[in-house]
């Protein structure tokens, strides 16, 4: 279901947390990621994925609320409604438009401040 992940700054797999950890956890069992890599340096990170989609998570300094990433889904019905069954609140459902383009789009806001956009062309 997922497609694809873009970062809203500078690296998809350096998002930052506090705790790698606390957030395998969290977005293990929130989005349904599966941990596939850790690394040391250049700082702790660690690498989830799914559906062939990466996302990682880092201790490196930056600001969690003022960063995060679009997911691009192939079923954003069934995205958000894994997402709910997960306990997971919604936000913002709506039809965007982009360069033209419609999107069905939604946000979630991770406990660790992370925003994530969920889209798919309508």
């Amino acid at each position: 279901m997922f497609k694809e992940a873009f970062p809203y700054q500078k690296d998809v797999l350096a998002l930052p947390v506090t705790d790698l950890d606390v957030a395998a956890q969290w977005y293990s069992k929130a989005f349904g990621l599966s941990e596939v890599e850790r690394r040391h340096a250049p700082y702790p990170t660690v690498i989830l994925a799914r559906d062939g989609v990466q996302i990682g998570f880092a201790i490196n300094g930056g600001d969690a609320s003022q960063d995060g990433a679009a997911i691009l889904v192939s079923d954003i019905h069934r995205a958000r409604k894994e997402l709910e069954a997960n306990g997971i609140k919604i936000g913002n459902w709506r039809v965007d438009e982009r360069d033209g383009q419609k999107l069905q789009v939604f946000f979630v806001v991770a406990p660790d401040g992370l925003c994530y956009y969920f889209h798919q062309p309508v």
